[in-house]
């Protein structure tokens, strides 16, 4: 009951974050927190490359964003770390265009000075091994990726005992950074950015693709702006951004 108040008061409060930076004028790119890095560049070249133009950013888990703009945050595009988030969006009617514009990998990683020697799903359950990120599977792409590897695997029973609960695969990339937990669950792309702090220990076998798709938002302030801004994150000049960050071509 706990995490679940905490988690409607960290909506509202996002919620609120996005409608006051939404000013006139302003496109409002609400994205997986996987991808604050390479969107805030991404948004610098689409703005470089359309003079008059401003890009707002908003990030969070993909399943927060999706609330958000179910109670109504005047979100002009979205961009989701799963097909599952996007699809929940589709059939609620909230989007217009659809295209998966990235890949990514689901990766665990471990303290840069870790002793353990994880090879596997299996050597999570190592006695040794007592807190492992995962963020939450009901909210987060990247924890319902762990989850669906960890069940394939026969492992989330005995994971799920030792896990500490994220909101977003930043939260474990920094819990894993900082040594508070033994392991975690996280995207390549984010791997990268800490290699001087964390150490990726295999990458997770899955049985779908991470992949990521964007859309514009069904009554949008910003309607031709956000199919626009869809469209650039295609191109071959946000592709080299993208990759420049460690993603994959769709």
């Amino acid at each position: 009951m706990r995490h679940s108040t905490l988690a409607r008061l960290l909506s509202t409060a996002l919620l609120a974050a996005a409608a006051a930076s939404a000013s006139a004028g302003e496109l409002l790119v609400s994205a997986a927190s996987s991808l604050s890095n390479a969107f805030k560049e991404a948004a610098q070249a689409y703005e470089a490359q359309y003079p008059g133009t401003k890009v707002a950013l908003n990030f969070a888990a993909s399943g927060v964003l999706l609330q958000q703009i179910v109670k109504g945050a005047p979100v002009d595009v979205f961009a989701s770390a799963d097909q599952e988030t996007m699809d929940t969006a589709q059939k609620q009617g909230l989007i217009v265009e659809r295209r998966d514009f990235v890949r990514n990998s689901l990766v665990l990683v471990v303290p840069a000075d870790s002793r353990f020697h994880v090879k596997q799903l299996s050597d999570l359950g190592q006695a040794a091994i007592t807190r492992v990120a995962i963020s939450n599977p009901a909210s987060v792409p990247v924890g319902r990726y762990a989850q669906r590897a960890l069940e394939a695997a026969k492992m989330w029973t005995s994971v799920q005992a030792k896990a500490i609960s994220t909101q977003n695969v930043r939260q474990s990339l920094d819990y894993v950074a900082r040594g508070e937990v033994d392991a975690g669950f996280v995207y390549n792309t984010d791997a990268a950015l800490m290699k001087d702090k964390v150490r990726v220990a295999f990458e997770v076998p899955l049985d779908v693709a991470v992949s990521y798709p964007i859309a514009s938002v069904k009554g949008g302030a910003n309607g031709a702006e956000a199919q626009r801004f869809v469209g650039f994150m295609l191109t071959p000049p946000a592709q080299a951004i993208l990759a420049k960050y460690g993603f994959l071509k769709p």
